[in-house]
This record gives C-alpha cells, structure tokens and sequence, in this order.
C-alpha cells in the first residue's frame, strides 16, 4: 500500500527518532513493503520512516538506479533498522541531492564517501557493514532523516534563504507532485 508521504515543515521530520524492539511491531514487514512501494511510486532511491509520519529509527534503500555508474549498486537494496552510522570518511563530495519530502527543490550537498554502519535488517539480523561512494550517500542522507535532518539543513544559511519560499510553498501544499503527500501548513478544504 502507498503511504503518503509527509511534507516540509512537519514536526516529524526534525525529531530525532526512536529506536524500536523486534516485538514492538508485529507487523513491521507490511511497513517495510509499504515503505519499498511508496518509494517506488514516487521514484526515489531511499524513504525513512519519519517521511511516512513514524518516528522510528527505520529507513529503506534501494540505490540499484544508479548501477549504470557503480556496477557494484546492482540489487543493492537494504532495510535499516536502528541505524547507528559508526564512521564516515575520505574527502568530502558533492552531489545534486532531491528528497520525496521536499519536492522540486535539488541542491549540491557534501558529505563524506565512505561510512561504517551498525544495523539490523528485516529479519532483526544485525549487520556491521562499510559503504562508499552512491550508497554511503543514499544511506547517510535516510539516516539523517532518523536524525531529525534534512539535506536542506546541510545548505549555507545564504542558500536556505533563497529557497525559503519554495519551501513554505511546499509546506502549504503549493507544489506539483505526482505522489500522495500531507502537508503541514495546506488549507483546509483546498
């Protein structure tokens, strides 16, 4: 089922979430699906909880679209739960960052290439395991989400001013998307 997914400016989105226990939710893998098929609907690479409206420290990843420049990223698609990024490291780069929370708004984020992450998947498994490159990326972004950031907080304050109208526009549901979404500030009745 697609979940709609929360707009800019929800309080959701900057709270840092909590962690969750395997018994807590009985039905976690119909969130996972929901999660993978609402990121698909609106054509993302990663979605975390807090962008549903849940503040749980769980994001989902599937970085496979970018496979054509890192052959590695075939089938790379992961589930992260109670994610605890370890280490992040190398040279910062920059990429031309989007999320499905701030529709139509793409700015050049640095973050570092290669990180060591704590986690479980699905099946409560736990993983330590080392990402670089387009998967450190797409993961360190969904984590920020469970930390209450968004790629918008990483912008120079210069930056942030110039696009605060478009993101109080999306805050008011003033935006073009092809996906469901709640926005915090839109009318009623509109």
């Amino acid at each position: 089922m697609k979940l709609p997914i929360i707009a800019y400016g929800d309080p959701v989105l900057k709270r840092k979430a909590t962690a969750i226990e395997p018994d807590e939710y009985p039905n976690i893998k119909q969130l996972i699906e929901d999660m993978f098929e609402t990121m698909y609907g609106a054509r993302g690479v990663g979605l975390a909880a807090p962008q549903v409206g849940l503040s749980m420290r769980l994001f989902v990843v599937d970085a496979t679209p970018f496979a054509d420049e890192e052959p590695e990223l075939k089938d790379f698609k992961k589930t992260f739960i109670n994610a605890c990024i370890l280490e992040e490291s190398g040279d910062e780069w920059a990429f031309n960052e989007g999320c499905l929370s701030i529709p139509d708004i793409r700015e050049d984020i640095y973050r570092q290439p290669h990180i060591r992450i704590s986690y479980y998947d699905e099946d409560w498994k736990h993983h330590e395991e080392t990402f670089r490159g387009m998967a450190a990326r797409i993961v360190q972004h969904e984590y920020d989400h469970i930390e209450g950031k968004l790629f918008t907080d990483k912008l120079s304050p210069l930056r942030k001013r110039l696009i605060e109208k478009k993101l109080n526009d999306i805050s008011r549901g003033m935006v073009n998307v092809d996906y469901k979404m709640k926005f915090p500030a839109a009318k009623k009745g509109r």
